[in-house]
């Protein structure tokens, strides 16, 4: 099981990647295993440069309206909220789906 979470690989960046990839083992360029292991260093990295390099803060205040915990991943959805980031502030009437783990897996 590998050691960071796959959070990022559904982003942008993260399915460009993954694309790139499938397209170098269909032409034969590289193997599924090496691939596997482009996509762990990824994961490794985006954790590391997030827990690095962002030094920005946010406060939200909203209605918490389900949440729960599964392998120690928690999951909230929260109603009208209000994200406060430095100089702005966004208001989502709607509802945030905001996904929270460590930056690592413990006990691995």
């Amino acid at each position: 099981m590998p050691l960071y979470y796959q959070l990022y690989q559904s982003g942008t960046l993260g399915t460009a990647l993954i694309d790139s990839l499938n397209e170098l083992i269909q032409a034969g360029h590289i193997t599924p295993q090496l691939a596997m292991q482009v996509l762990e260093q990824y994961d490794k990295s985006i954790s590391e440069a997030l827990s690095k390099k962002v030094k920005a803060k946010a406060v939200m205040k909203g209605s918490l309206d389900i949440y729960r915990n599964y392998e120690d991943v928690w999951t909230l959805i929260v109603k009208n909220s209000i994200i406060k980031c430095d100089h702005e502030t966004i208001s989502i009437p709607d509802k945030i789906k905001i996904v929270a783990c460590n930056g690592k897996r413990t006990g691995e």
